[in-house]
Formats: C-alpha cells, structure tokens, sequence
C-alpha cells in the first residue's frame, strides 16, 4: 500500500484492549496510520478504555490525533431485555468525563453476565460533550430495521435526538455481512426523512485482511469452540481491517 490523501478516518476500531474480539496491536496501528497518512484515528473498544493512556502515548509518537470512544451495549428502561450497541466518542474533556461516569455505571450496576450494559436514561444527565453513532445493523434502529419495523426504527432516532440533537449521527457498514444492503437502503432513506446525517466506519477488529484467522482463533477462545464447529456463529468476514 502507498501513502495517499486520507478519505476516510477510521472511527470504529477494536485493539487489543476489547478482550472478546480485537487483535490490533496499537504501535502497528500507529505505524499503518503513519503509512497512510491519516490525520486521525479512534479508539472504539468493547465495553471500556483500558488501553487509553498507551494509545495517546502512541499516537504522539506518530503525530496522529487520537480520537477516544467506546462500542457500548444498552438497554432501554422500558425493553430491559433488548440489548443493543451504539458507538460513543468524545468531543472534549466535558465527553470524555461523561464517557467515564457511564462506562463506570455500567460495571457497576448493568453488568449481565461479565457484560457491561449502559440504561438509555442514562444519557439524560451525562450526553454533554459525547457523540453517538447509531451502531448500524446492531444498534437499535438497525435491529428495527431488519425487522421490517420502520416506524420503531423512526422513533429510536426521534428518542437519541432528544438528547444528542446534531451530535447523533447514523452508522452505514460495508463489510459483506448478513442484512447489510437492506439495512443501507432503509437506514438512508431515514436519515433523509429525519435529516440526520450518516457517517460511514469499518468496524475494525484487526490491521490486515490476513489477519482474520487469527482473529477469528480469538473469538473461539472467547466463545469455547473450535475453528472447524459448524455451529458456530461467523459474526465476522475478513473485511473488517
């Protein structure tokens, strides 16, 4: 690969640190960045921002800005058994401390199983300074989409807008997994409807393309199966770097 003139930033990216399913490394990170000449880059892992300090360092090092987030699971107060993801990232400082406060809450108090799961109304007190990605497929306009429930999945934007207004934004994937173009077309024509805007992430979970199966050796270990089970959920393609 040759270095270009970025596109694209890559705001949704799992390191090492999402214990459940990433493999990125982040000096090899910083160095593909570097090769690439993107300005920026997020850390986005599962459920906490363990790898935070290491990541700054990093990128200081290799003069990209580093962009801190998290892949949360949540539920609504009213539907306590529909989990589902969102993508937080911070704005500033004011975000950063709220990002906290909620991944704090949510092992304290909304842990299901080892899982920390943040309540919807808890953004009510702590949205300030936070961006919201929509999750695609997984988050719950998405879920309501492939659902065939367009009017819940219009109403889950109406509720995130409540408290994030311009600061909501709907997530679009391309990485060759089920319902994807069905999710896009519909989840287009909402943004259109409720003009909300769209931004597009990648959902990395490890640097390059051959590094999928050592990335799905990852994920069994976690799940306790092997690579050849026939029952096992494929939950990722090799499209995901």
């Amino acid at each position: 690969m040759t270095a270009q003139q970025p596109s694209f930033i890559h705001l949704r990216v799992h390191t090492e640190y999402s214990m459940v399913d990433g493999i990125v490394r982040q000096k090899p990170l910083f160095k593909a960045c570097q090769k690439l000449n993107y300005p920026a880059v997020a850390m986005t892992d599962q459920g906490n921002i363990c790898g935070l300090v290491k990541f700054y360092k990093a990128a200081n090092a290799a003069g990209v800005k580093p962009l801190v987030g998290v892949d949360a699971w949540v539920v609504n107060d009213e539907q306590p058994d529909d989990i589902y993801r969102i993508l937080l990232l911070c704005l500033d400082t004011v975000g950063y401390k709220n990002l906290t406060r909620l991944i704090s809450r949510s092992y304290t108090e909304g842990q299901r199983r080892g899982k920390p799961i943040m309540q919807f109304s808890w953004f009510s007190d702590w949205n300030e300074g936070l961006i919201v990605l929509s999750g695609g497929r997984e988050g719950d306009v998405g879920k309501a989409i492939i659902a065939n429930h367009p009017e819940q999945a219009a109403n889950c934007i109406a509720r995130w807008k409540q408290y994030f207004n311009d600061r909501y934004y709907l997530e679009v994937q391309r990485t060759g997994r089920e319902f994807e173009d069905h999710y896009i077309q519909q989840v287009i024509a909402l943004a259109q409807g409720s003009v909300t805007p769209v931004v597009a992430t990648n959902d990395v979970h490890f640097l390059n393309s051959e590094d999928f199966d050592a990335h799905e050796a990852r994920v069994c270990i976690n799940q306790g199966r092997v690579l050849d089970d026939p029952r096992r959920p494929r939950d990722y393609t090799d499209q995901q770097y």
